[in-house]
């Protein structure tokens, strides 16, 4: 679940149990392998305890890590571990409504209400205004549930409803308590409830959940063996780096990497490795997942206007976003969870991708500022070929 999880600030000085990095190279990739690994160092640097990453240029495959996966153990971060890719989970949502669009199966075009009668109403909410294209790309106006989910405000609030189990129902619920931001189509804001409206389209036009569908049409097509939904399971496979997340500038380190992922849903509750994740954007931009009609919905953006203050010239397509940078543009879903954060990169063609998992969110503005500008430079450097 993106933004709205937070990004938290610089940690306080690490154990010096701290383990150097390391960077599994491509034979051909020595120039590739140092740009990953002084990446990943530095943001380490920067107070992230554990960093692992994944670059692939025109077939060099890099992977390298930095920090520990566990503060009181001291052990290395795993260099092809599992981790929660929060917000990412969008984009496969979003393929699989895409390929139900394809088949004919619904429209962009067709309503909330079309499909979910009765589940936006009240409080000025209308579902017979919001389409499905509104849902997927954030211009539904819809109000986003996580700004009330306790366990994501502080730690107390952590520790008493981590393992709280939400069905999409009570997820919609939530939002619609609230009026809507905007009207549907007048504006671009980021909400998780458009996610999980979109998981319970899936689940009524299939018959089945918008989990089976992904595993059907996305993992098992692509080989994603280490890819999964989790269902209330609070833990990770192994191997794993464990998330901390600061809750306040300065403050403490705590330990969150359990947590019931049904409070993200179809919003945000995926679990990957880099080795999956670079696999399934490459498919995606080569058009192994969509027919070229989808593909082009897919790549219809509109500017994401409340993010051009910390990501200048973004826009949003369905389930994806472009960034623009110094040789044009790449595009990218990142996501975020208590304690861990995703970023990602491909080009236009699949040729190169870039992954990187953060295993700490920090609480300091400015800490965090800098861990995305660090991260934003990486992504840069692979998709422009930067020496």
């Amino acid at each position: 679940m993106r933004k709205h999880l937070g990004r938290c600030g610089l940690a306080a000085t690490l154990t010096a149990a701290l383990v150097a990095g390391t960077a599994v190279p491509a034979p051909a990739a020595a120039h590739h392998d140092r740009r990953l690994q002084v990446a990943v160092d530095d943001l380490h640097d920067l107070g992230i305890t554990g960093v692992q990453g994944l670059t692939r240029v025109d077939g060099d495959t890099v992977r390298a890590r930095a920090g520990v996966g566990d503060l009181e153990r001291g052990s290395p971060v795993p260099l092809d571990g599992h981790f929660r890719m929060g917000s990412n989970t969008k984009t496969f949502v979003s393929v699989v409504v895409l390929q139900l669009v394809g088949e004919g199966r619904l429209s962009l075009d067709d309503t909330v209400e079309r499909w979910l009668p009765g589940v936006v109403s009240g409080n000025g909410n209308d579902g017979r205004r919001i389409t499905v294209r509104n849902l997927l790309q954030h211009t539904s106006g819809l109000y986003n549930y996580t700004r009330d989910i306790t366990a994501l405000g502080s730690q107390e609030g952590y520790l008493a409803h981590r393992y709280d189990h939400y069905e999409a129902a009570d997820l919609v619920a939530l939002a619609t308590k609230h009026g809507p931001d905007f009207a549907p189509g007048t504006r671009w804001d980021y909400s998780n409830t458009n996610y999980i409206l979109a998981g319970m389209i899936i689940e009524r036009a299939t018959g089945r959940t918008w989990a089976t569908e992904v595993r059907a049409r996305v993992l098992q097509p692509l080989g994603l063996r280490h890819t999964s939904e989790p269902g209330d399971r609070p833990s990770l496979p192994a191997p794993h780096a464990k998330g901390y997340h600061q809750w306040a500038p300065g403050g403490t380190l705590y330990d969150t990497t359990r947590f019931n992922p049904t409070v993200a849903d179809a919003a945000g509750s995926l679990i990957t490795t880099p080795t999956d994740l670079a696999r399934f954007w490459q498919a995606l931009q080569r058009g192994r997942l969509l027919k070229p009609r989808q593909m082009a919905q897919l790549h219809e953006t509109v500017l994401a206007d409340t993010w051009q203050d910390f990501i200048p010239g973004a826009r949003y397509g369905l389930g994806i976003m472009f960034i623009p940078n110094r040789c044009g543009g790449y595009w990218s879903h990142g996501g975020d969870v208590p304690g861990m954060s995703t970023a990602n990169a491909v080009d236009a063609d699949g040729d190169r991708v870039a992954i990187l998992s953060l295993s700490t969110q920090l609480a300091d503005e400015d800490a965090a500022g800098a861990v995305s500008q660090r991260t934003s430079r990486l992504m840069d450097d692979v998709i422009c070929g930067s020496e």
